[in-house]
């Protein structure tokens, strides 16, 4: 019997996404076999057996980065019926740029977490916890105070969400 597990996977570019996939899955290691894989690493096997599927990515453009994108391009038709999902990025917050056209395009376009979680749906996932987003101070970074923790609490939220 394959055990059910938590696979989060994610892309960084200056290590913020990162941090904040590890910290989610030390907050919901001790309930679940959870494994943090970089989109780059996966392979189909991964997806067998899964109870929940967690992806992250930087906000880059206003939309995940090609790794995240083509890893869910690769996601079969269906191939996430019955597995819960989750989404989150890492995104600088509107209001640390004081930027009038900043807004509007934000407003426009938004920032990664929601179309990951929306394309997750279309592959027949069932999304459990609307999308997150943890704030970095720069666009490289580093993540603002209390992100890390913030990113537990909103994992374990995913966890008792049924």
């Amino acid at each position: 019997m394959v055990q059910m597990k938590t696979l989060i996977v994610y892309d960084s570019v200056f290590g913020n996404t990162e941090q904040i996939a590890q910290a989610i899955g030390k907050s919901i290691g001790s309930e679940e076999s959870v494994e943090a894989l970089r989109a780059g690493d996966m392979k189909p096997e991964h997806l067998i057996g899964l109870r929940l599927l967690i992806v992250g990515s930087p906000t880059r453009g206003f939309r995940p980065t090609k790794v995240i994108t083509d890893f869910l391009d690769k996601i079969p038709s269906n191939g996430l019926k019955g597995v819960r999902v989750a989404a989150f990025d890492t995104r600088i917050s509107t209001a640390d740029v004081n930027s009038r056209s900043l807004n509007i395009l934000v407003r426009l376009f938004g920032y990664a977490a929601k179309p990951i979680a929306d394309k997750l749906e279309k592959k027949g996932g069932s999304l459990v916890i609307p999308p997150e987003g943890f704030f970095v101070k720069d666009s490289e970074g580093p993540l603002k105070d209390g992100e890390l923790e913030r990113a537990a609490d909103w994992a374990k939220l995913a966890m008792k969400t049924q």
